[in-house]
């Protein structure tokens, strides 16, 4: 168990990413794609995953970096940057800035429990033909397995940020962090987090960065650097379809969250409040939540089956999505 003990000067400034990292994301979900908890949260990235690999050069970059990165666990510090955000080159230039010094010595720490190879030597050494070798091998496999999804990725990603921002404006602080992720636990002044690692950490005094990902693997990952924010890192449910809020004209009316909770109705049920959340990526309180609104304003219907509740579309739910019937 990790202890986060944090300070006024953190919990004044706690806020989201407000975009996905390109190589932090793709660092994330070099390990995560192959986990079993990951295959269940987000089954058709992995899938097309599986798919782009099959092809040679992505294969072989694919193979590379599983070589290089540890399968599990913690990854080096030095390869999720807070600077590079714009781009893949320019996370992978923030990357070769790093001193070797720190390559030299978080990589030796992430080999510790892996059998020595010359190439995972040359990484640990900073050599620049493997970082090299490393940064083309990144480039190609984001290229082929996660930039045809990063509208869908982005789209995730903000739709947490949006129910974030619901729990956090009705339940404060304590409400925001108690609904990140069941490993992670608010004890005032203490974050308590099931992660990688253990032991008592004290925040920086430069406030919190949480980010939700479905790449995050099965546990929340913390980054601690001085002068820096605390970087919280948790997994996060991708829903099987997401639709683009930018493309979607319900967003701009009901909201993108409340808008797609109301499209997953049209899909094969049944339709408890549990499957509304996790189709749509949210929590089960935000799920509920938007359930009632769309009830009230007369587009679904719920009924009581024993312990649990179904939601069905009504006519004009169905109406207003273009449906011919509403769907069960």
């Amino acid at each position: 168990m990790l202890r986060l003990h944090l300070g006024p000067a953190d919990l004044c400034r706690v806020r989201f990413v407000d975009r996905l990292h390109p190589v932090g994301t793709a660092m994330l979900a070099c390990q995560a794609l192959h986990d079993p908890a990951t295959v269940a949260m987000a089954p058709e990235l992995v899938a097309a995953a599986g798919a782009a690999t099959s092809v040679r050069g992505v294969r072989a970059a694919a193979t590379s970096l599983r070589h290089l990165l540890p399968a599990r666990g913690r990854l080096p510090d030095f390869l999720t940057p807070f600077d590079g955000l714009d781009s893949v080159a320019a996370g992978l230039a923030a990357i070769r800035s790093t001193p070797a010094r720190r390559v030299r010595a978080e990589v030796a720490a992430a080999y510790a429990a892996v059998a020595a190879t010359p190439l995972r030597r040359g990484f640990a050494a900073a050599e620049p033909e493997v970082l090299d070798l490393f940064g083309r091998a990144l480039d190609t496999w984001f290229g082929a397995v996660l930039a045809p999804h990063w509208s869908t990725l982005t789209t995730v990603h903000q739709r947490q940020l949006a129910d974030a921002a619901h729990r956090l404006a009705r339940r404060g602080l304590a409400g925001l962090f108690d609904g990140l992720h069941p490993a992670i636990r608010w004890l005032p002044p203490v974050l308590e987090i099931r992660s990688w690692w253990s032991g008592e950490v004290t925040g920086t005094g430069e406030g919190m960065v949480l980010l939700p990902s479905p790449v995050a693997g099965p546990l929340p990952r913390v980054l601690v650097e001085p002068g820096r924010p605390v970087l919280l890192v948790y997994p996060a449910a991708m829903p099987a379809r997401a639709t683009d809020p930018a493309v979607d004209p319900l967003a701009g009316v009901l909201g993108a969250t409340r808008a797609a909770v109301l499209r997953h109705l049209a899909e094969p049920g049944p339709h408890t409040t549990t499957a509304l959340a996790r189709g749509v990526g949210v929590g089960l309180s935000t799920a509920s939540e938007h359930a009632t609104a769309l009830r009230a304003a007369g587009l679904l219907t719920t009924e009581r089956d024993g312990g649990a509740v179904r939601h069905r579309l009504t006519p004009l739910g169905a109406h207003l999505l273009g449906c011919p019937t509403a769907d069960d």
